[in-house]
């Protein structure tokens, strides 16, 4: 009985120990919340750095198994929901590269929202989560009223995302668009503006749309560029007025995607339906439901006649090339000279006589034909008796050549 008891009471503290470690061990991969103030009408961009998940990985249990090269992806969603909200997208190009949130919050979209970030080790298919709690709240900033958006034609959007980047663009930008309060309103990857995916080859990118706002009015270097000849030009595609030359070479600028995002774009007026009477003021008249009917013998007869007639003529055309254009025997044996007849006579009446001669077996086989054969005195041997191993080759033909 008292061994009895002291198993239940060891069984017991074993079940607790296992609760207690399982309930630590999810403390350990719950990171804590991240509080970000985001304002709206601004670009926003959040990295999830792989090298704190990896350092976070390490940590869990004081496990070393974990190593700073495993791959992992990120599975970012809204807080009870599946997916992001609306105004925020998502981008990691493999599972050894970084991720990021990136967006523009919309007036609507001010208030708290919670992201749920949930990191994967692809080698130990472990997971760390994270919560990111944005905080959108209206912009106080003065207003950009003069947008202007660039399209790079070397950059994926990935590339652009990092803030020393961004930084670099910016700089560019005020070279030739001098103003204090230059910022990045939106970044968008050509991708979700319905461009095609680039082959797999060194130098092609996706291309980035990084749409910049200032108080400031546009230069007169970018009035020229987003002018109405600049874009006659574009569809001539003859040479453009552009600011290359202020631009760095690390952003290759389509000038002739430049455009104002406050401008509307020409649109293509809708048809105005019409009350369905005729100009004429006629009406239409529907055919009737019972239809004549329609006579197709001639229809067919032509159809099959004149194929059948097209063969005849063909035909009679072959017959009177075959047959009526040749020169006949006499013709040709009168042409040939008397010594080529003969000669060829002499070869069919050699060839005939060859011919009756194998026909009749009854003929005696030429003794010179034979196996065994004495040319002197013309006795017939019959084949020696000789091991299979004997060289056949080595056997005299005549008598003579074996006694000598």
């Amino acid at each position: 009985l008292f061994y009895c008891t002291q198993s239940t009471k060891m069984r017991d503290i074993t079940v607790w120990n296992c609760w207690l470690a399982s309930f630590l061990a999810f403390l350990s991969v719950c990171q804590g919340d991240q509080d970000i103030e985001v304002n709206v009408g601004i670009l926003h961009v959040y990295k999830l750095d792989i090298q704190d998940f990896h350092r976070e990985f390490q940590a869990l249990q004081n496990r070393n198994e974990f190593s700073t090269d495993d791959p992992m992806t990120f599975h970012p969603k809204l807080q009870n929901f599946p997916d992001l909200p609306r105004w925020l997208r998502f981008i990691q190009r493999t599972p050894y590269q970084s991720a990021f949130l990136y967006g523009n919050p919309m007036p609507e979209d001010a208030g708290q929202m919670t992201i749920e970030v949930t990191a994967l080790n692809r080698r130990a298919y472990e997971t760390v989560r994270q919560r990111i709690i944005f905080n959108i709240q209206p912009d106080t900033a003065p207003a950009l009223p003069y947008q202007v958006e660039f399209f790079l034609k070397n950059q994926d959007v990935e590339e652009v995302l990092p803030t020393a980047v961004q930084e670099k663009f910016k700089n560019a930008i005020e070279s030739l668009w001098p103003s204090a309060n230059l910022k990045i309103v939106n970044i968008t990857s050509a991708l979700d503006r319905g461009g095609r995916v680039p082959l797999p080859l060194p130098g092609l990118k996706e291309g980035v749309y990084i749409l910049v706002g200032s108080s400031v009015p546009f230069s007169k270097c970018l009035e020229e560029v987003m002018s109405e000849e600049n874009q006659r030009r574009c569809k001539l595609q003859s040479s453009l007025n552009s600011c290359n030359y202020t631009i760095s070479s690390q952003f290759l600028v389509d000038w002739c995607k430049l455009r104002q995002p406050d401008k509307p774009l020409p649109t293509v007026p809708a048809p105005t339906p019409g009350d369905g009477i005729l100009k004429d003021g006629g009406e239409y008249n529907p055919p009737a439901e019972s239809l004549k009917s329609r006579d197709f013998y001639t229809d067919h007869l032509v159809t099959m006649l004149v194929p059948i007639l097209l063969a005849l003529l063909l035909l009679i055309i072959l017959a009177y090339i075959m047959f009526c254009r040749r020169e006949g025997l006499e013709k040709r044996d009168e042409r040939t000279p008397d010594l080529q007849l003969f000669h060829h006579h002499t070869i069919q009446d050699n060839y005939s006589e060859l011919r009756n001669m194998a026909d009749n077996r009854e003929v005696p086989r030429p003794l010179s034909t034979l196996p065994m054969f004495n040319l002197r005195t013309g006795d017939r041997m019959p084949p020696l008796q000789q091991p299979f191993s004997t060289d056949s080759s080595r056997v005299p033909l005549v008598m003579a050549e074996q006694q000598a």
